[in-house]
């Protein structure tokens, strides 16, 4: 079992969410070594570890609260934009001997945007820590973001775009936000638009780096075979008068605005063998308490292959080769989505079945069998998912920025164990009754020409 403790004076408990500057807390220890840690550094960032005996590799993140949802319309796609162009160049790097230097060690290094947050990573032998640390912490907060790299990279950007516009999943992906979210942020694609990449100036870059970049907004994260002394000291070393002030963290986002409009249907006309169709609801924000009761529905739907869908539309039906579902939470909203891919003449009739497994469960909920096929699917999902140093530190990184707190694998395995099928029929029951939101990817000119089972189902 766990045994939790708590090094720190001032706090509120080894989990509390008031932490004195300068102190340590123990967040989790077990008996096989593991051992987690959080340290509240001058100037608001915070710093989390995971020791992970046994292994050889160290992954680190910085985790910076700034996503798409954080963009002026007049600038969409800046943070994805900034991504790139950290990478172009620091005071002492150049890109080349960024990218020279973290080959030389056989690392990667690497980053992403999301909606509500920008990771970047470095997954090295946990010799090379100190290396990988530098790296990161100078891409972060030494780039140059000079003019002549700003056009390079909004080439590579806009290369960006097309190719996701040539894949239909992505492009479904974002079609289906902007039918389920509206004019709401979160409906926006990260990646901004042709346009407004095209019109993005150095000046408006910069100043979304200089203004959003700041401590308090971020979480340093590392896990692997190392000490939390020693991340310590080398943060310290490598930021040095950065870390001043008392400021502190920026509390985990709660949500800006609330979603309007109601849920429509939207059709991306494209020359496609299939037609690609993304039907779903608004669900839960990522502070619902029922999160994990959406997660054991969410698997038991779609989830795998003795889901409800996959069985209904591919097995029994012939209908399709694909069919999922998932679910996404944000701060103030969230969905569960279904994706299937199938023959565009079969699509009305495809759209007619994933409506009727959805109106089933919301009226009947699911079966003891495949509440229990749900609950496994999750906790094997999650287990094996954390057996690499990368997925540890991303858990407790991505959980500091979202709840600035921390929950072990088994008080989640617990909160997943005590879902019962009476909780997932309460919840199927308020959120599959709502409005449905449809996109469709395929060889329609128009959205008259879809099926009107996707009409149906979206009135």
């Amino acid at each position: 079992m766990t045994q939790r403790t708590s090094t720190a004076a001032g706090t509120t408990g080894a989990r509390g969410r008031s932490q004195k500057t300068g102190s340590t807390v123990v967040l989790d220890r077990t008996a096989e070594g593991t051992e987690v840690k959080r340290t509240l550094l001058p100037g608001g960032l915070r710093v989390v570890t995971e020791r992970m005996p046994g292994v050889r590799s160290a992954a680190i993140g910085i985790w910076v609260a700034v996503g798409s949802r954080d963009e002026p319309l007049s600038v969409a796609g800046a943070a994805h934009y900034l991504e790139h162009l950290l990478f172009k160049g620091t005071a002492k790097r150049s890109a080349a001997r960024i990218a020279e230097e973290i080959d030389a060690v056989g690392g990667e290094l690497n980053a992403f945007t999301a909606k509500e947050h920008t990771c970047y990573y470095a997954h090295v032998l946990d010799e090379d820590l100190p290396l990988a640390l530098d790296l990161v912490s100078d891409v972060v907060f030494d780039a140059l973001c000079t003019e002549a790299d700003v056009e390079t990279e909004r080439g590579v950007v806009l290369e960006e775009i097309a190719m996701r516009d040539d894949d239909p999943e992505d492009l479904l992906h974002d079609a289906f936000c902007s039918a389920l979210l509206a004019d709401h942020p979160l409906g926006r694609p990260v990646l901004g638009t042709e346009q407004s990449i095209a019109a993005m100036t150095r000046g408006a870059l910069n100043g979304f780096y200089r203004r959003r970049y700041t401590m308090p907004r971020m979480v340093l994260a590392v896990a692997g075979n190392i000490e939390h002394k020693q991340v310590l000291s080398l943060v310290r070393k490598g930021l040095r008068d950065r870390l001043t002030g008392d400021k502190t963290p920026i509390a985990a986002r709660a949500g800006r605005a609330r979603v309007g409009k109601q849920p429509r249907l939207v059709l991306h006309t494209d020359d496609t063998e299939q037609a690609h169709l993304m039907l779903g609801v608004r669900a839960l924000d990522r502070h619902d308490e029922r999160r994990f009761t959406l997660g054991v529905l969410n698997a038991a739907l779609g989830g795998g292959m003795s889901s409800r869908l996959f069985q209904e539309v591919r097995e029994r039906r012939g209908l399709a080769y694909q069919v999922y579902s998932s679910v996404a939470a944000y701060a103030d909203t969230g969905h569960l989505s279904i994706y299937t891919g199938c023959q565009p003449e079969r699509l009305g009739e495809v759209a007619g079945v994933v409506r009727d497994v959805l109106g089933q469960v919301a009226r009947e909920g699911l079966t003891d069998a495949e509440v229990a096929r749900g609950k496994g699917q999750l906790r094997g999902g999650l287990v094996l998912g954390l057996e690499d140093t990368g997925s540890r530190m991303s858990r407790i990184g991505k959980g500091e920025l979202a709840y600035g707190d921390y929950l072990s694998v088994e008080e989640t395995l617990d909160q997943i164990a005590a879902v019962t099928a009476e909780d997932v029929a309460r919840l199927a029951k308020e959120i599959l009754a709502r409005p449905l939101a449809a996109a469709v990817v395929g060889p329609y000119d128009h959205t008259d020409d879809v099926p009107l089972e996707l009409h149906e189902v979206t009135k």
